[in-house]
């Protein structure tokens, strides 16, 4: 059975001593950006390596990009193949955030046209709590060839979203909390406020209180009231820096609804041109 949204611990644990199982740890804090390795070395599911957010699923940030920018696909490739990875693998992401992070791995490998990866419902604290194995020891590393299959339909720029929108062609759906959507409070970025014609959508929504995702059915009718008559793959997610984004494009695959795209660049790109539109509520 190939798993290709979400996996339980209980199907991890059935599977985990497999050799084409490759599990990867994305723990990572934005306050602490070395916290995640940190939490990793003291203990993490076992045969897991390590992805860190910045070295290894970002690329460089410059003058014109947000604080995340998407990798460069040839060198996460080559990564791929290192850490033992070939197109017949099934990979499992985790972390400790419900997704928040592990999300943008899932996205970036199925960008590379690899489907079969899945999330961790719930992550390495719904994994203790099923009293599973947690060690320290580093897995050996045995390096396969990964051959990539990039599809680059599954992002746009912020002309192709500024066209969009101007067109009436799309949903822009913004994965941040309220208060820095609304612009009444921005923790990170240097402008607070949000694009012109998006709607709010906070990552958190998707998840139940325990960290676990919703159920399909309960994710589709949610994002189908929030489309109305946009199609899916009109549907473009956003957030701070192209993290989170992914959690909602994750959400909408777990509820059948598939095609939506990522704005890779999302805020923090977005307001590195003064002459890009931004609405602040304040209230």
């Amino acid at each position: 059975m190939n798993f290709t949204t979400l996996i339980s611990p209980e199907q991890i644990a059935t599977s985990i001593n497999q050799p084409n199982w490759i599990i990867f740890d994305c723990r990572f804090s934005l306050a602490d950006t070395e916290a995640g390795a940190r939490a990793y070395r003291r203990g993490h599911l076992p045969n897991a390596r390590y992805a860190h957010l910045d070295k290894d699923l970002s690329s460089a940030i410059t003058d014109f990009t947000g604080r995340h920018p998407l990798p460069h696909f040839g060198l996460l490739s080559k990564k791929l193949g290192q850490w033992g990875v070939d197109n017949q693998s099934q990979i499992v992401v985790y972390d400790d955030a419900g997704g928040a992070f592990a999300g943008r791995m899932w996205w970036l490998l199925k960008t590379l046209g690899h489907d079969t990866v899945a999330v961790l419902d719930g992550g390495i604290p719904h994994w203790q709590k099923s009293q599973l194995p947690i060690t320290t020891t580093l897995p050996k590393l045995s390096a396969k060839q990964f051959r990539p299959y990039l599809d680059d339909s599954r992002w746009v720029n912020a002309l192709q979203v500024q066209n969009d929108l101007a067109g009436k062609k799309c949903c822009l759906i913004d994965a941040r909390t309220p208060e820095r959507f609304k612009g009444i409070q921005e923790p990170v970025d240097p402008v607070a406020g949000h694009v012109p014609g998006a709607i709010n959508r906070p990552f958190q929504l998707n998840l139940n209180a325990d960290g676990s995702f919703k159920p399909a059915d309960k994710l589709s009718e949610q994002f189908s009231q929030l489309l109305g008559t946009t199609n899916p793959e009109q549907t473009i997610h956003m957030c701070g820096s192209g993290v989170t984004a992914c959690h909602n494009l994750l959400a909408m695959e777990i509820a059948g609804l598939k095609g939506s795209k990522l704005y890779a660049g999302s805020w923090s790109e977005w307001i590195r041109d003064k002459n890009r539109p931004v609405v602040q509520q304040k209230s």
